[in-house]
């Protein structure tokens, strides 16, 4: 029997994109294999540790469980779409000087989780921080850094809304 492809149309990091996509596609998969876009990473491929972390409507989602088929219609945010113009947004950089990463394979989703939170509540509370980040597992950083940066980012954050 051959594969099921579908068409579908997303808007990725900013950008509508029509791809064609076979039923048990991953998001993941589409984004890394047909998209170039790596940042996401593959890892359990059961959703418990947030390595392929997406904003998928703003709400930060495992990659790796989602169908592309469906989500046609929807919007997509990679690591790759938080920069803009060359500029690292300030989370990015509160990693950077919080030091909040060592290997960098949780980092892209650690960031997403944190990313989903800032938005929703952009001046959380640390337990909150825990809490925004429970699905994302790193066995470098001890996340005494990680929760640093993202309390920094809020902070840059609400310093630059008046802006």
């Amino acid at each position: 029997m051959p594969d099921f492809i579908k068409n579908i149309r997303l808007k990725v990091n900013g950008k509508w994109r029509e791809l064609k996509v076979h039923a048990d596609d991953t998001l993941v998969k589409v984004l890394r294999e047909d998209l170039g876009l790596t940042g996401a990473k593959t890892n359990c491929e059961q959703g418990e540790c947030g390595a392929c972390t997406v904003l998928l409507d703003g709400d930060a989602v495992p990659s790796c469980l989602i169908l592309a088929v469906s989500i046609n219609g929807h919007e997509v945010i990679t690591i790759e779409g938080l920069s803009k113009e060359g500029k690292l947004d300030m989370l990015q950089e509160a990693f950077i000087e919080k030091d909040a990463v060592q290997c960098g394979y949780c980092t892209p989703g650690m960031i997403m989780s944190a990313k989903a939170l800032l938005l929703k509540n952009s001046d959380p509370s640390i337990r909150e921080i825990k809490k925004g980040l429970e699905g994302n597992y790193c066995r470098c950083t001890g996340y005494k850094n990680i929760i640093e940066a993202v309390k920094l980012a809020s902070k840059r954050y609400q310093e630059n809304q008046g802006k």
